[in-house]
């Protein structure tokens, strides 16, 4: 537990803030941007001051137990100082979308849809960085049939998956100052390629190994 303090503290700074605004917030509080950057969705104030901490003990229920029921749990043992670092990562990413819903629906002009892009951008950065240390796991990284089905592709595919997630990161969190419309339009679907190549180069990989194995059986 001493692992998630970051997320307990995350935790707790968003309680405090769902209390304090509560009272203070409108009938209807925009919880959803287009992307020209127009609140498209509402939800009422008690709604929008419980989605976060709620998702937050979700979230935290979950990687709590991910690592007792998974079948490859020899990998935790090697992995286990970055499953919790990203794990800390996405709790205080979702603290900061808190701080920007409440602060929207109190009116302090924060410009949300500029700032979730490169919120989210960054993180992406940050779990991209981190992703080629995780081992063979059943719970986080890039999970095809192809990687859990060898230790080699998962290896190598991570090292480029995370590559191309910092990538994808950078493109997202710049789209944040320049783009709007059809401009975000296109960042988005060339995040989207950075999350497909790895998942077809794990196939690539993967098939190569399988021919290969083939033939040097016969």
């Amino acid at each position: 537990m001493r692992r998630l303090w970051p997320s307990f503290i995350a935790f707790g700074l968003a309680v405090a803030l769902s209390v304090w605004a509560y009272p203070r917030l409108p009938a209807q509080v925009a919880t959803h941007w287009g992307i020209e950057g127009q609140a498209d969705g509402w939800s009422s104030p008690l709604v929008a001051v419980l989605i976060v901490p709620v998702a937050t003990i979700l979230l935290a229920a979950v990687m709590l137990a991910a690592p007792q029921i998974d079948p490859r749990r020899e990998s935790w043992q090697v992995h286990g100082q970055t499953y919790w670092r990203v794990v800390n990562m996405v709790i205080c990413f979702f603290l900061c979308i808190h701080l920007l819903v409440i602060g929207e629906g109190l009116g302090w002009g924060l410009p949300v849809a500029r700032l979730v892009p490169m919120a989210v951008g960054g993180l992406l950065v940050l779990i991209g960085n981190l992703l080629p240390r995780l081992q063979p796991n059943w719970f986080m990284g890039i999970r095809t049939p192809w990687t859990l089905s060898s230790d080699d592709v998962w290896r190598r595919t991570h090292r480029l998956g995370g590559a191309m997630m910092v990538i994808a990161g950078l493109l997202l969190a710049a789209s944040g100052f320049v783009a709007r419309g059809l401009a975000f339009t296109l960042v988005v679907i060339l995040v989207a390629f950075c999350v497909l190549v790895p998942v077809v180069y794990s196939w690539v990989l993967w098939r190569r190994a399988t021919i290969q194995n083939a033939g040097a059986a016969k």
